[in-house]
């Protein structure tokens, strides 16, 4: 595998920007404000664009040069364009009712990736596969998951579970860039272009709420039930 021949250079490199990443995830996790989730889901993508880059020089791979491109224009450029016009459509800054506060949202983040940490090594022993980048690489990939699940679960506003799912899949993304540096090319590009279409659809529909309903926070989009 290409993480198992990494130079040292390259393998603190690639340590370094899934650290950054995961760090970017706790931006969101304890802001309130929207334009700070998608500053961090842009800088995060461009993080992981990096680390395609880095894989595909020193593992081997130049079919992810195409790759980083891809996630350097679409998830750190484009897509953040988009949900910042959403953003600007709705009139709304911050998370105004979050379920849970965002101190208590980082200490639940610290406990989830401290389980991830755990469950990173046993994996890791049980395939053999002890390295440093691995360990790491899988720690980050769940760490993300469930923080972008925990996004989606404890905030109201609709950019904010919208940029939760996008956390959860830039952690799966991150990961394979690192564990399965030789996926398909055509894979990579269906996942890339699978989030594009998930954005369109969501700001579809919430032009379609705020004109029916004239909000799009679940909080008070639980006053239609029943």
């Amino acid at each position: 595998m290409a993480f198992q021949h990494l130079a040292p250079f390259a393998d603190s490199l690639v340590s370094l920007l899934a650290i950054i990443s995961l760090l970017l995830s706790f931006v969101m996790l304890g802001s309130r404000w929207l334009k700070n989730y998608l500053y961090a889901f842009a800088l995060e993508s461009w993080a992981i664009a990096l680390i395609s880059a880095l894989m595909g020089y020193y593992g081997g791979f130049p079919e992810l040069y195409f790759i980083a491109v891809l996630t350097g224009v679409f998830r750190g450029m484009f897509l953040p364009y988009l949900i910042w016009r959403i953003i600007r459509r709705l009139k709304v800054n911050r998370e105004l009712q979050p379920i849970v506060a965002p101190s208590m949202s980082m200490v639940i983040g610290a406990l989830l990736v401290i389980f991830a940490l755990i469950v990173s090594y046993r994996v890791a022993a049980d395939v053999g596969l002890e390295a440093t980048v691995v360990v790491l690489a899988l720690t980050v990939m769940l760490s993300m998951k469930m923080i972008g699940f925990v996004i989606l679960s404890v905030r109201h506003e609709a950019v904010g579970q919208i940029l939760g799912l996008l956390v959860l899949e830039n952690g799966i993304f991150l990961g394979s860039q690192i564990l399965v540096p030789g996926m398909p090319l055509l894979i990579e590009m269906v996942i890339l272009f699978d989030l594009l279409i998930v954005v369109v659809c969501f700001e579809v529909l919430v032009r379609y709420l705020l004109s029916q309903v004239g909000t799009t926070s679940s909080h008070d989009l639980r006053r239609l039930v029943g």
